[in-house]
């Protein structure tokens, strides 16, 4: 078996950036490895070649944050999130994945906004309280963030828009977040591995990637262990504004 050398080219950017993400450094680096990869092999096989790579991180990260977690958090999103990928799995062939993207996209865009203009409305003597759990909007975000995730590689916006206004510690609020991610990830091979896209050629493309991944996860982890609230948190909104923004650009061009 051959494997074009150009593909590692688009592939180790790739790899790099979503490992920072798994490191815990936010869904908008994430957002572009599948594009990237897609640049030298067709979009469907560069999400199978990265599908495990991402199982690998999972589990650097799980490591890395071991000690860290919110219960209360994963409770609240998974049932709706494997609702989710149940659903994305019984219809992706027939609704369009790039209105999902423009829909998700506008949303965390907005989103994010919010967060900044209550930060300005803050300096000036209006501050807002963290939100507590809520069971309606966790069912709601955690169906499209699973959802997301299988049909369009887009979870991480969603579990943003639920997550960042409860205002966890930033060690507790990545940790659920590594392990949301790593559950859906690993229910997500079967799928894959019925729809024949993790061949030979893939994952052997997959395994020499994988020192790589390993160590792009653990710098990012690295870093965000570093970053006191009041940095980490306009930085992870921050990235959900870019990755909003991703999304709502790929799907609005579709339609035009």
């Amino acid at each position: 078996m051959s494997i074009d050398p150009s593909v590692y080219y688009a592939a180790i950017p790739a790899v790099l950036l979503v490992g920072l993400t798994k490191g815990g450094m936010g869904e908008a680096l994430a957002l572009m490895g599948v594009p990237l990869l897609a640049m030298a092999v067709p979009p469907v096989q560069a999400a199978a070649i990265l599908l495990p790579i991402l199982v690998v991180m999972d589990g650097v990260a799980l490591w890395t944050w071991r000690h860290h977690n919110d219960r209360t958090l994963l409770k609240m999103l998974l049932p709706g999130a494997l609702a989710g990928i149940a659903i994305g799995w019984a219809t992706s062939a027939s609704v369009p994945r790039d209105a999902l993207r423009l829909i998700i996209g506008v949303i965390t865009v907005l989103f994010a906004l919010r967060y900044f203009y209550i930060g300005w409305r803050a300096r000036h003597g209006h501050v807002l309280q963290a939100k507590t759990h809520r069971l309606l909007p966790a069912a709601l975000f955690g169906t499209l963030s699973g959802y997301g995730s299988f049909v369009a590689h887009a979870g991480g916006a969603p579990f943003q828009v639920y997550a960042l206004p409860l205002a966890l510690p930033p060690r507790e609020y990545t940790g659920a977040a590594v392990r949301f991610f790593a559950i859906l990830n690993f229910i997500k091979l079967g799928p894959y591995f019925a729809l024949g896209q993790l061949d030979t050629e893939n994952l052997a493309i997959s395994a020499t990637l994988m020192p790589l991944a390993i160590a792009a996860t653990a710098f990012g982890g690295f870093a965000v262990k570093r970053m006191k609230p009041d940095v980490f948190y306009p930085f992870m909104y921050a990235m959900a504004f870019i990755a909003g923004l991703k999304l709502a650009w790929d799907g609005a061009l579709a339609f035009f």
